[in-house]
């Protein structure tokens, strides 16, 4: 083999190297009130640091329009994943922040012959939500201790806050009246309980990534599946029932090390999507 032979096929080993670890595209889902505007950042990010990697930044529910319905929106944009991963047969990542965490984990379960292969929860209420801060823009003088009244009623239940609203005081005017979060967290059994599960399971990768200085999520914890009890006492992820009996397969995918905990101190919640730091130590590294 000549001198130039030599160089032209270790040339080749490299572009075929290329081929087979190029990055797989990613899907973002912004929160509520904002837009695909507020995930620019990421994408930049993305498209910078991993090269050539497509980025999908979902611009549809912008706005108020945010606040409809989290079901509807989740069938409507679960079309718009379900359009992207024809494309990409090889599969995705997902990543969704704030309430888009969770809707983004919805479209999921939803759909449980999706293409994601990494699912990203960053600052998401994925156990629910019971604090009034970020709500006084759209509900004025709505108060934390009264607020179930309004969410556990037919016009609360068109809201997405409303779906995850979780008073741990009223418990059972959460399962009673809510008509989002106990089905998707296999609270309250269906005929799609198995199949959500199913759908999470399959995942390569859950990352769930909160912190003790959010100021919003409430509590924080709900980013990482920790919820309150009864008394009003936060319990961890995996002293919860929705991880000891494996609801929605948390468990499984931790005893398969396909879960990843995140926690990270001094992150305010409107400060997660947009900045470098967060974007570059925690989200990147799980993106190939």
């Amino acid at each position: 083999m000549t001198k130039i032979s030599v160089v032209y096929f270790f040339l080749l080993i490299v572009i075929c190297f290329s081929c087979t670890v190029a990055y797989k595209p990613v899907v973002l889902l912004h929160g509520i009130m904002t837009g695909a505007e507020s995930m620019e950042l990421i994408k930049t990010r993305i498209e910078e640091k991993h090269p050539g990697t497509i980025v999908y930044n979902i611009e549809r529910f912008g706005g108020w329009s945010s606040l409809d319905n989290m079901w509807y929106q989740a069938n409507q944009i679960g079309q718009n994943l379900l359009n992207i991963t024809e494309k990409h047969p090889e599969g995705v990542h997902l990543l969704g922040y704030s309430q888009g965490a969770l809707l983004a984990r919805t479209i999921l379960q939803a759909n449980p012959d999706h293409k994601v292969l990494r699912f990203i929860s960053l600052s998401g209420p994925q156990a629910g939500q019971y604090g009034t801060q970020f709500l006084h823009l759209f509900f004025p003088g709505l108060a934390l201790e009264t607020a179930f009244e309004l969410f556990y009623s037919r016009i609360g239940q068109h809201t997405s806050v409303g779906n995850y609203w979780n008073d741990p005081y009223h418990r059972q005017l959460y399962i009673s009246y809510s008509q989002y979060l106990p089905f998707v967290n296999n609270e309250i059994k269906s005929n799609r309980s198995e199949e959500f599960k199913q759908a999470l399971t399959k995942l390569k990768l859950m990352v769930l990534i909160g912190g003790p200085d959010d100021g919003v999520i409430t509590p924080w914890q709900s980013s990482q599946f920790g919820y309150y009890n009864e008394n009003g006492t936060v319990v961890n992820l995996v002293d919860r029932t929705i991880y000891t009996e494996d609801t929605i397969g948390l468990k499984t995918l931790q005893d398969k090390k396909k879960l990843k905990i995140v926690t990270v101190p001094g992150v305010n919640h409107f400060m997660w999507h947009i900045n470098v730091s967060i974007c570059d130590n925690y989200i990147l590294p799980y993106l190939d």
